[in-house]
């Protein structure tokens, strides 16, 4: 169940943690000699979870399907469906799904009804965190999360800080303060460059002249690496 948006907790994932569990996915799939020929990546969080596996497995062949079902912040889009279909054949191909986390199990329950109807060979699903509450678990996945968390990757971290930050009310009006506001609200900690980014890419003004300095900002609090 997803938390209240308003106080939901984040778990912020650095890049060196996504490689980590890509590796840890394409080692399972070795070890139970899963062959795949073709990865599809849903769009778009698959997509760099994809693109490492197809380095680490040695694939060439990748294509994507673009599921409707959650925006930027946690934002809800409704059912899901199938927005853009595959731009490739994948009959008779050896196919592994890959996502970068099953939550409601929403997306990846659509995403490979979609794929058996187009006949492939074989059919498996990874992804690299899936929550313990989903509806449809993936056939390979580095972690199983136990509690609830929104998870946010390198890759997304401008538009959902971006959604939280303007969800607020009222949204703070500095840098310190929307900072505090993140961490006290989502536990979720951005480094100045982070902070920066999300403000400038979602033209967020704040005041300079009434920022505070925060010579040691907090770290971002550790989880359990089995959430």
């Amino acid at each position: 169940m997803v938390a209240d948006a308003a106080t939901m907790p984040v778990r912020l994932i650095g890049l060196g943690e996504v490689v980590e569990a890509c590796d840890r996915v394409a080692r399972a799939l070795l070890d139970a000699d899963v062959e795949v020929d073709t990865v599809v990546a849903i769009a778009r969080g698959g997509f760099m979870p994809a693109r490492f596996l197809c380095d680490f497995l040695d694939i060439s062949r990748l294509l994507s399907i673009q599921i409707g079902h959650y925006e930027a912040g946690a934002q809800s889009a409704g059912e899901a469906t199938v927005e853009h279909p595959l731009g490739g054949d994948v009959s008779g191909r050896r196919v592994l799904l890959v996502d970068d986390v099953n939550d409601s199990g929403d997306t990846l329950q659509a995403a490979l009804a979609y794929l058996r109807d187009q006949s492939p060979a074989g059919l498996h699903s990874a992804v690299l965190h899936e929550k313990s509450n989903t509806r449809c678990r993936a056939d390979f996945k580095a972690e199983v999360m136990r509690e609830w968390r929104w998870v946010l990757y390198p890759w997304a971290v401008v538009e959902d800080a971006g959604q939280f930050i303007r969800d607020m009310d009222p949204v703070p009006d500095t840098r310190q303060a929307i900072h505090d506001a993140l961490r006290e609200r989502h536990e979720l900690v951005l480094d100045p460059s982070q902070l920066d980014r999300v403000l400038r890419y979602n033209r967020l003004a704040v005041d300079d002249s009434l920022a505070a300095t925060d010579p040691d900002p907090p770290r971002q609090r550790q989880t359990d690496a089995n959430r």
